[in-house]
């Protein structure tokens, strides 16, 4: 697993502490359970950077 490390403004800290603390889950496992819900969410003909589709780019 690749280590990341990023800033985070603190009113959005509080609230993914919140989220994490309501869902029962750590910080780090309520941040990667968002990231894979807006991953998936997004349509497998969804527009990504420089005119790629997500389908062209798997």
């Amino acid at each position: 697993m690749i280590k990341c490390t990023f800033h985070v403004p603190d009113d959005l800290h509080t609230r993914l502490t919140a989220q994490s603390a309501a869902d029962r889950r750590s910080l780090n496992s309520e941040l990667l359970h968002l990231l894979e819900v807006a991953l998936t969410t997004v349509g497998a003909d969804a527009e990504l950077p420089g005119g790629d589709t997500a389908a062209s780019a798997q």
